[in-house]
């Protein structure tokens, strides 16, 4: 009978060493994982903003022969207030849901980047009007989202603009356009496209008799 007290001893101070083996492993899993969880984030943060500079958009001569070009001679590069809109400002969405979609979008645009799809001149021209119609597109969707972040119609000050530029705001505010409806060559080349302006005629024009040979 003296031999039962000693075993459930043993058992009982296994237990206690097993228990705190336990709770120390854990600890240690615990403190681990949040410590790589902060670096993974931290790091990819870190990634993630590299990617959001205007020196990374132009790393890729695509974009730094072709599109950058023309944006160095628009308003947004250059300007009186010295206020600049880089590539990001305008292409990225800074609130996090949206830019990561944006981020898994442009994966395309890497997969075209190895294709070669639009790697010379030539080539980006003859893509100049589908890529601007993707732009378009979001741009239209979000309601001009990357604009607001500078331009808003409920804080303009119609009585500073001259009366051309506050008439259309205004008309265009109460008709429910977003910018990009109007400004759509604001930084870059518009694509050579059919513009369809004047109503469709029935007939073509004749010429007048005084004109006309005999």
């Amino acid at each position: 009978m003296s031999d039962i007290p000693k075993n459930k001893s043993k058992l009982a101070v296994i237990w206690t060493r097993f228990r705190a083996l336990i709770l120390t492993t854990g600890f240690l899993i615990g403190a681990g994982g949040f410590v790589f969880g902060v670096l993974f984030w931290g790091g990819f943060n870190t990634a993630l903003e590299l990617t959001n500079r205007e020196e990374f958009c132009i790393s890729c001569h695509e974009m730094k022969e072709n599109v950058y070009m023309e944006y160095r001679n628009t308003v947004h590069y250059q300007n009186r207030t010295g206020v600049r809109a880089t590539c990001p400002d305008c292409h990225v969405p800074k609130e996090w849901g949206p830019k990561m979609i944006r981020k898994i979008q442009a994966s395309n645009e890497v997969l075209h980047k190895l294709l070669g799809s639009i790697d010379t001149p030539e080539k980006f021209e003859a893509k100049r009007h589908e890529l601007a119609q993707h732009e378009w597109d979001r741009m239209k969707r979000t309601d001009s989202r990357e604009c607001r972040n500078c331009h808003n119609f409920t804080f303009m000050d119609y009585a500073e603009q001259n009366k051309r530029s506050a008439t259309m705001h205004q008309q265009a505010f109460n008709e429910g356009k977003t910018c990009i409806d109007c400004h759509k060559g604001i930084a870059h080349k518009l694509p050579q496209i059919e513009q369809h302006i004047g109503a469709a005629k029935e007939h073509p024009a004749q010429m007048p008799k005084s004109e006309s040979k005999p």
